[in-house]
C-alpha cells in the first residue's frame, strides 16, 4: 500500500482530534481527541519506519518506529490515568466536566 494513503489518513485522524480539542468542552472528549492525535502520529512513525527501511527478507526491519510508538503509548496511559484521576476528582467537585472551570485554577 503506498505511503500517501497512510499520511492521508493519519492527516484526517489528526485533524478530526484537533478540532475535537478545539470546539468541545468535556474533559473526557479532549481527552479521546488527545488520543485520537497520539494514534495519528503513531499510524506515521509505523509507516515511514516500515516503509523506509524495507529490506527483503529481514524481519526487523522498521521496528524502530514500533519501538517509538510503544513509548508514546505508554507516555499516552500514564496521561490518561492522570488525567482521568484530575477529571474524577473535578466531578466529585463540580458535578461536571466542563473544562471551563479549570480557568478557576489560575488563582
Amino acid at each position: 500500500m503506498p505511503i500517501q494513503y497512510y499520511i492521508a489518513l493519519a492527516v484526517t485522524l489528526f485533524s478530526i482530534g484537533v478540532v475535537g480539542v478545539l470546539i468541545r468542552r468535556n474533559a473526557i472528549i479532549v481527552f479521546m481527541c488527545i488520543e485520537l492525535m497520539l494514534n495519528a502520529a503513531n499510524l506515521l512513525l509505523v509507516a515511514f519506519s516500515k516503509t523506509h527501511t524495507a529490506v527483503a527478507g529481514n524481519p526487523l526491519a522498521g521496528i524502530d518506529g514500533q519501538i517509538f510508538v510503544f513509548f508514546i503509548m505508554v507516555v499516552a496511559a500514564a496521561e490518561v490515568s492522570v488525567g482521568l484521576a484530575i477529571i474524577v476528582m473535578m466531578y466529585r467537585n463540580t458535578h461536571s466536566t466542563d473544562i471551563n472551570f479549570l480557568n478557576r485554577l489560575k488563582n
